[in-house]
């Protein structure tokens, strides 16, 4: 029995989905990336909480009663460092203080330093708008993010903003999740 046919069984037919028609559904979104085709889907009926480090002190990793815990702490690779454009790309579970390492590497500077840097991750200082010592002259998180992929609570993958620090069109919907505990 292969991986997606024990989720069928243990979850249910009606919440794990492979056929083609819902695969090629959830492939893409609005953005002008390419479609990239899942290997499975799957429709949770309980709430479910990302998690990282578990180093928030808002309670921002604890599940709701009854609810699944996704820990995204193997979702630790930075993606890109592009130093002409000095942005960095990278997955929520990357810790704080491995990515300031990785960009001073480049003559580059992050400045968001929450006390627990050396622990916390990326997605729970986004969730989180985290500072520290440097916000007070550099800002906090929400300053340096461009651009996030995320799941919002229907289930469906979102991208909003742009990589780039000079795009003018539209609102700047990052901010309106740097912060918000819902990432």
């Amino acid at each position: 029995m292969n991986f997606k046919e024990k989720l069928k069984l243990s979850l249910g037919e009606d919440v794990v989905k492979d056929d083609e028609e819902t695969l090629l559904r959830y492939s893409k979104d609005s953005s002008d990336h390419p479609p990239i085709l899942p290997s499975v889907v799957i429709l949770p009926r309980i709430p479910i909480t990302p998690r990282g480090s578990g180093t928030s002190l808002t309670g921002g990793s604890i599940p709701s009663e009854g609810g699944a815990v996704i820990s995204l702490e193997r979702m630790n690779k930075i993606k890109e460092i592009d130093e002409e454009n000095l942005t960095a790309t990278v997955e929520p579970g990357v810790i704080t203080g491995d990515l300031i390492n990785e960009v001073e590497k480049f003559n580059l500077f992050y400045p968001p330093d929450p006390a627990s840097l050396q622990s916390c991750t990326i997605g729970g200082n986004v969730a989180e708008n985290a500072g520290g010592p440097r916000a007070f002259k550099y800002g906090t998180t929400k300053n340096y993010v461009l651009e996030i992929e995320a799941v919002i609570k229907n289930g469906e993958r979102i991208r909003i903003g742009k990589k780039t620090k000079k795009w003018v069109v539209g609102y700047d919907l990052p901010s309106l999740f740097v912060g918000s505990e819902e990432l």
